[in-house]
Parts: C-alpha cells; sequence; structure tokens
C-alpha cells in the first residue's frame, strides 16, 4: 500500500535544506512511502495559524510556544505512545538546552526537537579583527566596540523588526537576573522595563540604520553583501553563514553576558498531525530525521541546525561550520525557555510593536510596562497549562 506524507517547513535551506536532502535515502529504504515537503514564510512559522496546517498535512515543522495550543486543542498527536522509556530517556539527554521540554504540554510530548537556536551574537571577523581581539562578554564592552565601530564609519548590527524587538526585551530580562511572569498581574517590572529599554536603545544608536526593517536573515544577508555592519550582539544563529564557502562569511560567538545565560531560546519541533491517515509512517520518518546519526551527518551537510547535542559538540560537524555550535553552545544551554501556556502566542503578537515603538523612543518604558502588564494578565489563565 502506497503512502504518501505531506510535510510543511519553513522557507530557509536551514529548515527545508536537511529535510528535502532525506527523501532519496528514505524512500529507497522504504519504496512505498512517497514524501513532499511545503514551505512558509518565517513569519508564519512563528506567528501563523496552525490550525489550518494541520489539517493539510501529515507532519508539521513549528515553534515551540505554539505547544499550549496545540495541547488544548488536539492538533497532533501525543507522542507518548510512540516513543519507549529508553527513546525519550535518549532524547532528553540529546537535548540542547529545553528543547526537549519546550515541546511538553499537560503531561504529553507533543514534538520531537529537530533543530536548535537562540539570539547569539554574529560577527564578520575579516572587519572585527581591526576593532577587538574577542567578542565582548558585557553590554559596556559592546557599547565600547560600537562607538569605536561608529566612529570608523561603520555600524553595529541588531535585527529590531517588532518580532525581534520583543525577543530582545525577553532575553533583556531574563540575561540581566530579572523575574519574567512572577504572578498574574506582572509580566515584568517597571524598573526592569526601564533599564532594558534604555539598553537596547543605546545598542540601537549605534547600528545600521535599516536595522528597525530586520529579522536575523535580512541582518545577515546585508553582513555578507556590505561591508559596513561588524557585529551584532543579540540575533537568532544560522549555521548557513558560518558554513558558506565563499567570502565573506560570518562567525558567532555567546551573547554579550557574563555568563552567558538568559537568551531566548528558539529553534524548531516536528510533530504529526492529528488528521495525518498516516501517524505510523509519520512518527517513522520524524525519529529519523531527529535521530542524533542523521543530525550529525547529512543533516547538517544539507545546511541545517540540528536540535542533537551529539551534532553540537561533534569535532567535525564544527570543523565543517566554523566552530559555529561549539562557540555559541553556553548560550544555548544557559537559554531562557519562555511561554508555552494556551495565550502565550496572542499575548507576544500583541507586545511586539509597542516593544518597538519603546525602544524606538516613540512609547516610554513605563508605558510599555503597562501594555506587557496587562497583555499578560488577560493571557494568565491559561498559565496552568505550562510543562512542569
Amino acid at each position: 500500500m502506497s503512502v504518501t506524507l505531506k510535510g510543511l517547513a519553513w522557507d530557509h535551506r536551514r529548515c527545508w535544506g536537511p529535510l528535502d536532502a532525506s527523501i532519496p535515502d528514505w524512500q529507497a529504504a522504504h519504496p512505498d512511502h512517497q514524501i513532499h515537503w511545503d514551505r512558509r514564510s518565517l513569519y508564519e512559522f512563528g506567528e501563523g495559524r496552525l490550525d489550518e496546517a494541520v489539517r493539510t498535512h501529515d507532519l508539521v515543522v513549528f515553534d515551540h510556544p505554539f505547544v499550549g495550543e496545540i495541547a488544548r486543542d488536539g492538533l497532533l498527536v501525543p507522542l507518548d505512545d510512540y516513543l519507549d522509556r529508553e527513546t525519550k530517556r535518549a532524547f532528553e539527554a540529546d537535548s540542547v538546552g529545553k528543547s526537549w521540554q519546550s515541546y511538553q504540554s499537560g503531561g504529553h510530548q507533543w514534538a520531537l526537537p529537530i533543530d536548535a537556536a537562540a539570539q547569539v551574537a554574529a560577527y564578520r571577523p575579516d572587519l572585527f579583527e581591526a576593532f577587538a581581539d574577542a567578542p565582548p562578554r558585557t553590554h559596556e564592552e559592546v557599547v565600547t566596540l560600537g562607538r569605536k565601530v561608529v566612529a570608523s564609519g561603520k555600524h553595529l548590527g541588531l535585527p529590531l523588526v517588532p518580532t525581534d524587538a520583543m525577543c530582545l526585551i525577553i532575553t533583556g530580562a531574563e540575561s540581566s537576573g530579572h523575574v519574567i511572569g512572577a504572578s498574574p498581574e506582572v509580566f515584568l517590572g517597571h524598573d526592569a522595563v526601564a533599564e532594558i529599554v534604555d539598553r537596547l536603545r543605546e545598542l540601537a544608536a549605534l547600528s545600521h540604520p535599516s536595522s528597525w526593517s530586520w529579522n536575523p536573515i535580512r541582518c545577515f544577508d546585508h553582513m555578507i553583501a556590505h561591508d559596513d555592519v561588524v557585529y551584532v550582539p543579540f540575533a537568532f544563529g544560522y549555521v548557513n553563514y558560518a558554513s558558506r564557502a565563499e567570502a565573506p562569511h560570518l562567525r558567532f560567538a555567546d551573547i554579550p553576558a557574563t555568563p552567558p545565560k538568559g537568551s531566548l531560546l528558539g529553534g524548531a519541533g516536528i510533530g504529526v498531525s492529528a488528521f495525518s491517515q498516516n501517524r505510523d509512517a509519520a512518527v517513522a520518518y520524524a525519529l529519523h530525521l531527529c535521530g542524533a546519526d542523521y543530525q550529525r551527518g547529512d543533516y547538517v551537510t544539507a545546511g541545517g541546525q540540528p536540535g542533537s547535542l551529539a551534532a553540537w559538540t561533534d569535532a567535525a560537524v564544527n570543523e565543517a561550520t566554523r566552530n559555529f555550535f561549539a562557540d555559541t553552545l553556553a548560550t544555548l544551554q544557559g537559554s531562557y525557555l519562555r511561554g508555552t501556556h494556551p495565550g502565550f502566542i496572542t499575548f507576544f503578537r500583541a507586545c511586539a510593536q509597542q516593544a518597538q515603538a519603546a525602544i524606538k523612543g516613540e512609547l516610554s518604558a513605563s508605558d510599555l510596562a503597562d501594555w506587557l502588564n496587562a497583555r499578560h494578565a488577560e493571557t494568565a489563565g491559561a498559565l496552568a497549562e505550562s510543562p512542569a
């Protein structure tokens, strides 16, 4: 009996590259299987709707904050019945930071970590060497570097579209030791928001004018195409810009915090649609994609950024990617797991524009704090759904 599996990826080589590359060998080993991957935008991946996607696809690659809504609405297949205790322990031990935990809700595992990421630092090594010997380790060192860079006619970079601006608020809070969501009424205190916004305004003033329209991909594309951005203190890492064969390339480093903790955890999970007619085949294929052997082999070769710790610590993988994984692993291991309760995506969407406006100086830090806390209170009733 022929089995057709249809998957949904997001539209960057980091995601679709290793998925497409897996098809020939999988179909050769499973002659009755046909696999096809569709793609959606990065914005749809992070803030789009899943309820429609799961009705037309067997497999979906998604961002972990959706897991609360997935559990509430039964959009994906709980993987617990497909994973024995030994397999679960192996995935947990092989997790980069809290990637494995991030796909848990309501006592179930809703996805496998296929990709791991967090906000890290990036730089052009050929430009950077004129200004410093090593990447900054504190905010003050970033500002000192930035002033030297600007004095030379160049810039720092900082992805500041609304989505990334909100991510920066969260990373700024957690990396500075502020408690996020201490109560149902308070997401962040006014003093904490004021401190974070002041720091981000300082970085924005030293950053390229186009930063307000940049997500990480646009930022890194600019750095490759032009010679005017030297260093980026916070952006979700993309191994593709480190591993590219042609010059110039980027190097990546831990965030400027000592220790490098609190960066917002990103990455992606792969789940099986509750509407799939081929659940067993879809789960088997997902397990192959997320297994340590494929993750540190063809997954990386095809441009992927694995979710497997074995791949991140593999010497050959790091040699092939200019140490992308080794140089940022401390940040990933100390990264912050944002809310996964139902309503977090709604909260995040409602706050992103205001976060950018506050960093721009169009909204006061006090007004941003009021907005964050009010929106947090509206969705905090679902906090009990968060994974333990």
